[in-house]
């Protein structure tokens, strides 16, 4: 049961994921289990397990007295969460350099080695969104900014279903892999504004990516 199971899970996944993401399923647009389990020719339960899915992703709302929505898309929001990310994952970086462990970049060493193995793998989007997170976080730990971290984490959850769209649909990846090499040797070298302006840059290139991409959708759905 578990395998057939995780599959049909995943496939409703798949088809919701991309139905919004192209614009197909519109923002504040009511998904009813019901109607999808009828359309997509499945039960109710790995409908059910899939809005949940898309809800940790940020891409499906449960609201109360509604169920389950499509959530909005915004380029405006993309622009102040990314520039607010970068700003403070540089002060961060900028701090933890000088104090990181060979312990510490070893094991970013080795989180960018799971990183690449994470690619076209099942369910690639989350492993690699989880992983990429924990490889920032790694080189930021030795910074002993908490309160930065803990802003940190919360831009980096709302940000992170316009990541995974990167990801999945802007071919996020490539770039960001030789991004994050670099980044790591800048930081073994001790290279503070190499990897601070390395940084900002991966990030502020994501955050024009993403609003080429929304920009497109809009005018494909409009």
């Amino acid at each position: 049961m578990g395998i057939v199971y995780k599959t049909r899970t995943q496939l409703v996944v798949e088809t919701l994921r991309e139905k919004i993401l192209s614009g197909e399923i519109t923002a504040g647009q009511p998904l009813r289990q019901a109607a999808l389990a009828e359309e997509l020719n499945v039960s109710r339960i790995p409908v059910r397990e899939a809005l949940l899915q898309l809800e940790a992703e940020g891409l499906v709302a449960f609201e109360p007295h509604k169920g389950a929505t499509a959530t909005e898309l915004n380029a405006d929001q993309v622009d102040e969460l990314f520039e607010l990310r970068a700003m403070l994952e540089a002060d961060l970086l900028a701090a933890s350099i000088p104090n990181l462990t060979d312990e510490s970049l070893a094991q970013a060493t080795s989180l960018l080695e799971k990183l690449d193995n994470a690619l076209g793998k099942e369910n690639a989007a989350n492993t690699w969104s989880e992983l990429n997170s924990d490889y920032h976080n790694c080189l930021y730990s030795a910074a002993a900014r908490p309160q930065t971290q803990d802003l940190v984490n919360t831009l980096n959850k709302n940000a992170d279903r316009y990541i995974r769209m990167h990801l999945l649909w802007a071919g996020g990846i490539s770039k960001a892999e030789s991004e994050h090499n670099e980044l790591l040797s800048l930081c073994k070298a001790r290279d503070i504004d190499g990897a601070v302006a390395l940084l900002k840059q991966h990030i502020l290139g994501s955050r024009d990516e993403i609003k080429e991409f929304l920009h497109q959708r809009e005018s494909t759905t409009a």
